[in-house]
C-alpha cells in the first residue's frame, strides 16, 4: 500500500468530492478515480459511499481514515527527522583520539562544528590508538584519531587519512641541567627521573624504543594518562617528561638531537560504512583545522 494512496484517500475523505479533491491534488478525476478503486481492493472493503452531493465514508472508511491519518503522519515525521539529520539540525558525532587530541586538537573543531550546528551532540572517547581503532571498527565510534601505523588486521578495515605530524617533546623543571637547552641526547636522561605515559601507548612505545636504541634504560617513577599531569608533575620538580608539542607553546621543549621523535596522526572510519552527514562535517573540520595551523 503506497502513502500516495493514502494521501489521496484522506483528500476525499476532507473534500468530501471527489472534483474538488482531484483539483486540490492537482491530478485528474479518472485518475483519483482509479486510485480509490485500487485502495478499496487492496483493503477489502468499500470505503466511500457514492451519493449526489459528493462522497460519504463507510463505516470501514471511518476506522480507516483514522488509520491512514496516523500513517500519513508518521511517514511525514519520519522524513522530517531524516532531514534534519542530513541538514545536521541533529545527529550526533562519536570521535575517539589519544589524550593529546582530545586535549589539544578536538576542544576547538568541536567548538567550531558546534556553533555552525548547535543542534548536533558530542560523544568524545579518549584512549589508546588500538582502542580507539578497535571501537571504530565495532561501530562504537564514527571516526578516530591515532597514531600510524596501525596493525594491519584493523587498518585493512579502515579508511585512513593522514592528518597531522606531531612530535614529543622533552620538558624538564627549573634548574635541571638541560634547562634553556634546545636538544638532548638520550644519554643525557641516563639516571633521570622520569614521568611517563602510561605503559602499552602509542607515545610510550616511541619513547621506550627510542631510548632502548641509544641505549639507554630510562629510570620511570611515575606513569600518567594526562599530559597536562605530565608537565604539573614535572613543573613541581618530580623528574621530566615527554608531551606533545601541541601542547607546549612555540620553542618550548627539547628536540631530541640523536633522532626526532615524530609520529604521524590519522583520521580512521569504517571502510564498510557511509559517514553520517554529521561525521563528515567534523572530519572536514578537523582536517581544515590541522591546514590552517600549519
Amino acid at each position: 500500500m503506497e502513502l500516495t494512496s493514502l494521501r489521496y484517500f484522506i483528500a476525499i475523505a476532507t473534500a468530501g468530492h471527489m472534483t474538488r479533491a482531484a483539483r486540490t491534488l492537482g491530478v485528474t478525476q479518472p485518475a483519483l478515480s482509479a486510485a480509490l478503486r485500487k485502495l478499496e481492493v487492496e483493503v477489502g472493503a468499500p470505503l466511500l459511499h457514492r451519493t449526489g452531493r459528493g462522497v460519504e465514508l463507510t463505516e470501514a472508511g471511518r476506522v480507516f481514515l483514522a488509520a491512514a491519518e496516523d500513517t500519513v503522519r508518521r511517514a511525514d515525521s519520519a522524513v522530517r527527522a531524516v532531514r534534519e539529520v542530513v541538514g545536521l539540525e541533529r545527529g550526533s558525532i562519536r570521535v575517539g583520539g589519544g589524550a593529546t587530541a582530545t586535549t589539544y586538537l578536538l576542544p576547538r573543531v568541536v567548538s567550531a562544528v558546534r556553533s555552525a550546528h548547535p543542534g548536533l551532540r558530542f560523544f568524545v572517547r579518549e584512549a589508546g590508538s588500538r582502542a580507539v581503532a578497535a571501537a571504530v571498527l565495532a561501530g562504537e565510534l564514527d571516526l578516530g584519531i591515532v597514531t600510524l601505523p596501525l596493525d594491519q588486521t584493523i587498518a585493512r578495515d579502515l579508511v585512513t587519512t593522514p592528518l597531522v605530524e606531531d612530535e614529543l617533546r622533552l620538558i624538564v623543571p627549573s634548574g635541571h641541567p638541560l634547562s634553556g637547552k634546545k636538544q638532548f641526547r638520550w644519554q643525557d636522561l641516563a639516571g633521570d627521573s622520569l614521568v611517563a605515559f602510561e605503559a602499552g601507548t602509542a607515545v610510550r612505545d616511541m619513547i621506550d624504543h627510542a631510548s632502548a636504541a641509544a641505549g639507554v634504560a630510562l629510570n620511570v617513577v611515575m606513569e600518567l594518562r594526562s599530559l597536562e599531569s605530565i608537565k604539573q608533575m614535572v613543573a613541581a620538580g618530580i623528574g621530566v617528561g615527554f608531551v606533545s608539542r601541541f601542547g607546549l607553546v612555540e620553542g618550548e621543549g627539547l628536540g631530541c638531537h640523536d633522532q626526532r621523535l615524530a609520529r604521524k596522526l590519522a583520521i580512521v572510519r569504517r571502510a564498510d560504512r557511509a559517514p553520517s552527514a554529521a561525521a563528515r562535517a567534523f572530519e572536514d573540520e578537523l582536517r581544515g583545522s590541522q591546514r590552517r595551523r600549519r
